[in-house]
């Protein structure tokens, strides 16, 4: 009697196990499939507005000058900022279609602050640049999940360093030195493919610690980790094609 209770018991623990774990496939693939879609709005909504920004001839077009020469281009440039922590203070409030949506819209705008990528560089170093990331994103996001290594400890740092370049990329919008904007480069590099790593992770651990709550708020917290992704991609992204892009 005591064997089958112990088969019994050693059941119902592997099948719960198995119910867990088959909830958190479909919890990552709702994660990267926002986190997809998210990169493909900001693409296209940058590649598009690129294109109307330009007249035939090649000059800027009214919208053109708007967006980058007027002073519009300092809303648009700190305006997805804004969103971002303005978004995970409201999400709570907003239902999950409206979180949805908010997060869609936000992607949008990162496209219309990107957008000036297209001016700069030629599209095949754009297209290199996104499949060299994409790559890198894959692996660093693979080990993140997968290690048994508990990576929490890295949060801490990483943040600030998130905040230190914050700050001195503003500081260099001004100073316009060549050799800092090297250093942020580098730096932006390293630290956000230790954050994508790290988030995953987290985004992983989160819902084994909520599996079996309401699933609006499960559905929440997947647009806050496909944020967090979204960003981690875009932001290494960016720092590559620092170093990979070829200018028109």
């Amino acid at each position: 009697m005591a064997d089958y209770n112990t088969y019994r018991t050693a059941q119902g623990v592997g099948h719960r196990q198995a119910v867990v774990d088959e909830g958190l496939r479909a919890y990552m693939n709702k994660v990267y499939g926002l986190m997809a879609v998210g990169m493909g709005v900001t693409a296209v909504a940058a590649y598009g507005i690129s294109t109307a920004a330009v007249t035939p001839d090649g000059q800027l077009s009214a919208l053109g000058a708007a967006i980058y020469t007027s002073p519009l281009r300092w809303v648009i440039m700190f305006a997805p900022l804004l969103m971002v922590f303005a978004f995970g203070a409201a999400i709570n409030r907003l239902s999950l279609g409206a979180a949805t949506g908010v997060f869609y819209a936000f992607s949008a705008m990162m496209g219309l602050s990107i957008s000036s990528i297209f001016l700069v560089y030629t599209g095949t170093s754009i297209v290199q640049t996104f499949l060299v990331t994409a790559i890198a994103f894959a692996g660093l996001s693979l080990w993140g999940y997968t290690t048994k290594k508990d990576i929490s400890g890295w949060g801490s740092f990483l943040i600030m360093g998130v905040i230190g370049l914050i700050v001195a990329s503003i500081v260099n919008i001004f100073l316009q030195s060549s050799g800092m904007q090297f250093a942020i480069s580098v730096l932006g590099v390293l630290i956000f493919a230790g954050l994508t790593a790290y988030d995953t992770q987290n985004i992983k651990n989160t819902y084994l610690q909520m599996a079996g709550s309401d699933a609006d708020f499960i559905g929440k917290t997947a647009i806050m980790g496909a944020l967090r992704l979204y960003l981690d991609f875009l932001n290494l992204f960016m720092f590559l094609l620092q170093f990979m892009g070829n200018r028109e």
